[in-house]
This record gives structure tokens, C-alpha cells and sequence, in this order.
């Protein structure tokens, strides 16, 4: 592979229109360049890459091992102000920040997004591919199937809860030596043997005989029966479509399954724990042992389960064998797009993939930028980029860049409830110096908690026609005075990259002037409650409250060897603390922990705070009423 150096060959200049125009409607108009020259624009020849139809490519983990000497780029995060209804627009932001510095600053960049769920696409929420001017393309494909990662989550996931119902029924109909028997059958020549996997259960059982036949009866019944507690098992089916109607059912009705019923229930594919383990691993090696050491459940006797002890983590890898390669894309301005892994920004981490950022870094390289975006408000996407995904990649980003609109500070300063499908309150929409500046609090409070991570802070204001000079000079005032290098106004939603060319200019600067190292808000090594007060204490919380079940977990988990991974905490994203009415920046309130779960695959654990939904619902009128396709044409229409 050749040097990095700057390629203007796939930039591409926009004609923008003003009223800008939908989304799809825009993506229409563009015609992607073929994947090929997006990739051969990063230097990657045929043979790093598999094609998937002429506008994406999986490119492959092997890239890695070839540019390991080269040097890495700039590692830039972006975050947002705590969510409003009205949408502060951070995935247009991390696009038309990249359309900057690639189409306009001449720099080697890439963009690494989430994936989408169809869930929010046919939901809520619509796509994810940013918008106006500044999105992936082609966009139908980045929202819908891509690659197909999310079909492959679901369908090893579906595997796993397949094997934990099946060993259960399966054990409660055969003896000791029975089940044995059967898992491990005699050959033509009637000898015995345990399958590869077995020998990771035998490990752990601390049994270290090779054949089946030497068993004692002891070792029998601990090899052959896992003993799962129905009551404990924490691993639910999914499915990537909302459909509420699933998240509570009863299983083994059947009358071939004698009897064993027992209520479970599906989530959105999404919230599965193998996709916070794609998002998260390394390589294929480290995907495989994570992917076996996911825990769904305990024995009668307390011990974890895991899907190795299903004798399943094989399977599980195979089935996710090309979904560990990232899918490339392209923006609207032609600069390269890395899309791989959407893990839940709640329940998980909600950050792209580790390998994405690896190899971007490394194809950009030294002076180039990777821009990648945190989901939800900083204080959760930002702090779980910096406590848990950092932590396991050992990358170090120089600079993070905060998301505000001068609307959404507005409703954090006090303004009127947001209704969605009514119209905006007057406020919203004429001069309130006074309202944005007291909404500034929430801002403030994500920078200086950002800056504690050792980066520099760059705030985008994404600029609305309604906003006012001095609205938006309030929030620049207010940026600096927090302690942020740079705030800027930004018009990419408008007009593509050259709307975001000095946010460009200030991210590169932030970059260049980096003077700390990157600092944890928490070592490893402290227990799960020390972990999950310095969190607490980063929102504005005085002190925690834990329920008796919280209580019952940590100190199980504690047993089971598990207090020294990292915290992901599930909380609202409206807020600071865990009422989502209260905007702006509360202090003084009690964080209560409801219950302590746990993703030992992923490689962290996670309060809930509050009840989180795993399984969204339709609203009585989806984003699907809006979806069709041309039958003339074959484009799609009606995605946002």
C-alpha cells in the first residue's frame, strides 16, 4: 500500500437548492461513484475488499496486518448537548464535518457511523444517514439491509436462545450417563470423543482428561448437565422490526415440549449483546473467545453459563464471520465512509466498531482525520467511547466535538414542552437571548466533563434560519467560557462540507494542539459500586441508591470474578440525572440503580437506571406510511 496523500479524484461538488429539499430526495440526485474509487482513494487495491453490488464493500480485517507500520491519523469523537425532541443533528454534523475536510481542506478522512436498526427506519425516528446535504449514500441501502451484519446478529443470536431451551429440555429427560451418550457418540470403531469445544468446558470444570470413557460418575454429571436456572437466563430472541407485541411471550407450548413453559421475551436485534461484542472486538481470534464467554444464565448452583458451555461459540463465530468486516460507503461529496456495528447506546455503548477505527486510522494516516459519532448526549455516548471502547482498543482521541442547536438549549433553559407532530411553540422560533443562555448550563457541563478526559472540546452549532446572531453569540460566549477551544456555527445541513469548513479548520487545530493524555474517570481495578459512583457523580448525582436486587447482583457478580470490567450505564438520555423532565444541568439528585445486569462477552456491566425498553413500538402513524418504491424507476422513496 502506498502513502497516505490526499485523492481529489472521488470529490464531488453539490448544486444545493434552497428550500433544501427531503432527504431522499437529495440522495436521488447523486449519483454514487462506484465503491471502487472510493476505495482505490484510500489506496486499497481489489484485494482488500469484497464487493457488495457497485456501492459498498466489506473491506478486510487483512488490511490491518499490511499498514501496521504506518502511523496513525487524528481521532476525533463526536457527541451531542443532552437529546430534545427537536434533534440537535449529530450524525448530519459528523458527515458535513468529513465533507469538510475532505472535499474543502484537501485532508485524508474517513467517516465511521452505526448501522442503523430498521427498527426506528420504519418506526419513529426515520434513517440514520445524517441529512440535507450532508449524508451517506446511497442512503436506502446504509438504512435498510447493507451487508447484511444485522441479519447475521440475528440469526446467531436466535441460535444461542435455540441451544439454552433445547439443553434444558433435553436434560430434563435423560440420565447422567444418557446425556453423555448422546454428546459425545461412539465412532464406527466405538471409541469416544469430545468435540474441540468441549475441551473450554473441561478446562474450566478443571477436569483435564481427554476421553469421554474415563469419566468418573462425578465428572459425568458436571461435564454433561449445565443445570440451567430457567428463572436466571438473561438471553432473549430477536428481531430487527419494533413490535411491541413480542416483548413479553410464552414459550414451549407446543405438545412435543411436555410441559416446559416458561416466559421470555424478544428485543430489537440491535440491543443483542453480540452486537455490543462486534462493536467491540479486536479480531477474529478475539471476536471468537468473546463471543464464547457471553454468559446467559447461571446453574441451579450459581455458576455462570456460558454459550461455550452450550458447546454453541463456535457456531456463533462462523455466523458472524463477515460481519466483522466493516461495510465501506461513500458521502454525498464522495469522501469515504467505514459503516459496521450499532450496538444500543443505553443497554450498551452505543459507538461504532473498534476494527472500524483501526483500520481508518491506519488508511488515513498521520495528518489524515477519523471522525466517528457517539450516540445520545456526551455524558452516555462520549463517556462510554472514553471508559469502554478506548479502553479496549487503546486508541487515543485528540479531540471531541459537542452537537448544539440554539433550540435545543432553549428547551434546556426552561422553554416550552416539544410535542411531536404539533407546531413549535413562538419561543422556539423568534429572539430569547435569555432562554438559550440559561439552556447553556447543559452545554457547559458536557464540555467540562469531556475536557476531563484529557481532549479538546470543539462545539458545532448546527445553525437553524431561525436562529438569531445573538443567540448563536451567546452560545459561543458561553462554549469558551466553559473551557471549549473552539464553537463555531455550522450550515452543512444546508450546504454540504463547505457548511462545516471552519468546524473543519477548528477540529484540525484542536488536533494539532493536544497537550494532555487521555484520563479514565475510573481505574479497573475499584469495585462496581466506586465505578458506578464516579459516574454518577459526572452527571451532578450527590451520592446512589441501590434496590435490593442491585445489591443481590453486585455481590453476585463479584463472586463470579467478574468486578473488574468497565460500567455501562443504562439512563435516560434526556437528561442528566434519571428523570427526563429535568432539563439543563441538575445537581444534588440520588441515582438510583434498579437492578445490575450484566454482557461478559461484550466485557462490561450495566446498571439499569430507571426501566429500559429493549423492544420499541410502532406509533399509530410509522415513518412506513411514507415508504415506496418507484416501480418505474426502482428508487425508493419516502426514507428520512
Amino acid at each position: 500500500m502506498s502513502s497516505s496523500s490526499s485523492s481529489s479524484k472521488t470529490i464531488r461538488r453539490l448544486e444545493v437548492q434552497s428550500p433544501v429539499p427531503a432527504d431522499i430526495d437529495i440522495a436521488n440526485s447523486v449519483e454514487p461513484l462506484h465503491v471502487s474509487e472510493i476505495a482505490q482513494s484510500l489506496n486499497l487495491s481489489p484485494t482488500h475488499y469484497d464487493l457488495y453490488g457497485k456501492y459498498k464493500a466489506k473491506v478486510l480485517l487483512s488490511v490491518l496486518d499490511e499498514v501496521e507500520g504506518v502511523g496513525d491519523g487524528y481521532y476525533v469523537v463526536v457527541g451531542g448537548i443532552t437529546p430534545t425532541p427537536l434533534g440537535e443533528g449529530k450524525s448530519t454534523t459528523t458527515v458535513g464535518l468529513c465533507q469538510a475536510l475532505g472535499a474543502f481542506l484537501d485532508k485524508m478522512v474517513v467517516t465511521c457511523l452505526r448501522q442503523p436498526s430498521q427498527g426506528p427506519t420504519f418506526g419513529i425516528k426515520g434513517g440514520a444517514a445524517g441529512g440535507g446535504y450532508s449524508q451517506v449514500i446511497p442512503m436506502d441501502e446504509f438504512n435498510l439491509h447493507l451487508t447484511g451484519d444485522i441479519h447475521a446478529i440475528t440469526a446467531a443470536n436466535n441460535l444461542l436462545a435455540a441451544a439454552i431451551d433445547t439443553r434444558i429440555f433435553h436434560e430434563s429427560t435423560q440420565s447422567d450417563k444418557a446425556l453423555l451418550n448422546r454428546l459425545c457418540p461412539p465412532n464406527k470403531q466405538g471409541k469416544r470423543s469430545f468435540a474441540d469445544i468441549m475441551f473450554r468446558r473441561l478446562k474450566k470444570l478443571n477436569i483435564s482428561k481427554d476421553n469421554p470413557d474415563d469419566l468418573s460418575p462425578e465428572e459425568v454429571k458436571r461435564f454433561a448437565r449445565l443445570d440451567i436456572d430457567p428463572a436466571s437466563i438473561t438471553w432473549r430472541r430477536v428481531m430487527d422490526v419494533n413490535d411491541r407485541f413480542l416483548r413479553k411471550i410464552t414459550i414451549g407450548q407446543g405438545p412435543d415440549e411436555k410441559g416446559m413453559v416458561r416466559e421470555t421475551g424478544f428485543d430489537i436485534s440491535v440491543a443483542s449483546e453480540i452486537m455490543a461484542v462486534l462493536a467491540l472486538t479486536t479480531s477474529l481470534a478475539d471476536m471468537r473467545e468473546r463471543l464464547g464467554k457471553m454468559v446467559i444464565g447461571n446453574s441451579k448452583a450459581g455458576e455462570p453459563i456460558t454459550a461455550d458451555d452450550l458447546g454453541v461459540g463456535g457456531a456463533l463465530t462462523v455466523l458472524m464471520k463477515d460481519a466483522i468486516n466493516p461495510t465501506l460507503m461513500q458521502t454525498l461529496e464522495g469522501t469515504p465512509v467505514l459503516v459496521h456495528a450499532g450496538p444500543f447506546a443505553n443497554i450498551a455503548h452505543g459507538n461504532s466498531s473498534i476494527v472500524a477505527d483501526k483500520i481508518a486510522l491506519k488508511l488515513v494516516g498521520p495528518g489524515g482525520f477519523v471522525v466517528t459519532e457517539a450516540g445520545f448526549g456526551a455524558d452516555i455516548g462520549t463517556e462510554k467511547f472514553m471508559n469502554i471502547k478506548c479502553r479496549y482498543s487503546g486508541l487515543t482521541p485528540q479531540c471531541a466535538v459537542i452537537v448544539a442547536t440554539v433550540r435545543a438549549l432553549k428547551m434546556h433553559g426552561g422553554g416550552p414542552e416539544v410535542v411531536a407532530g404539533k407546531p413549535l411553540d413562538h419561543a422556539y422560533l423568534t429572539e430569547n437571548v435569555v432562554l438559550v443562555e440559561a439552556g447553556c448550563v447543559n452545554l457547559a457541563k458536557h464540555i467540562s466533563n469531556t475536557r476531563a478526559y484529557g481532549v479538546n472540546v470543539v462545539v458545532a452549532v448546527n445553525m437553524f434560519s431561525t436562529d438569531s446572531e445573538a443567540e448563536l453569540n451567546a452560545v459561543r460566549s458561553a462554549s469558551l467560557a466553559a473551557g471549549a477551544f473552539d464553537a463555531v456555527i455550522c450550515t452543512h445541513h444546508a450546504h454540504g462540507g463547505k457548511g462545516a469548513i471552519d468546524l473543519g479548520i477548528a477540529v484540525q487545530k484542536a488536533c494539532e494542539n493536544v497537550t494532555e493524555t487521555l484520563k479514565f474517570l475510573y481505574p479497573l481495578d475499584c469495585s462496581i459500586k466506586e465505578k458506578i459512583e464516579a459516574i454518577a457523580k459526572s452527571y451532578g448525582a450527590s451520592g446512589v441508591e441501590y434496590s435490593e436486587q442491585a445489591e443481590k447482583q453486585i455481590e453476585m457478580y463479584g463472586k463470579q470474578g467478574f468486578s473488574s470490567l468497565p460500567i455501562c450505564m443504562a439512563k435516560t438520555q434526556y437528561s442528566f440525572s434519571h428523570i427526563p423532565s429535568q432539563k439543563g444541568a441538575p445537581v444534588g439528585f440520588v441515582l438510583p440503580i434498579r437492578d445490575v445486569r450484566a454482557s461478559i462477552g461484550a466485557g462490561f456491566i450495566y446498571p439499569l437506571v430507571g426501566t429500559m425498553s429493549t423492544m420499541p413500538g410502532l406509533p399509530t402513524r410509522p415513518c412506513f406510511f411514507e415508504i415506496d418504491v418507484d416501480t418505474a424507476t426502482g428508487k425508493v422513496r419516502g426514507l428520512s
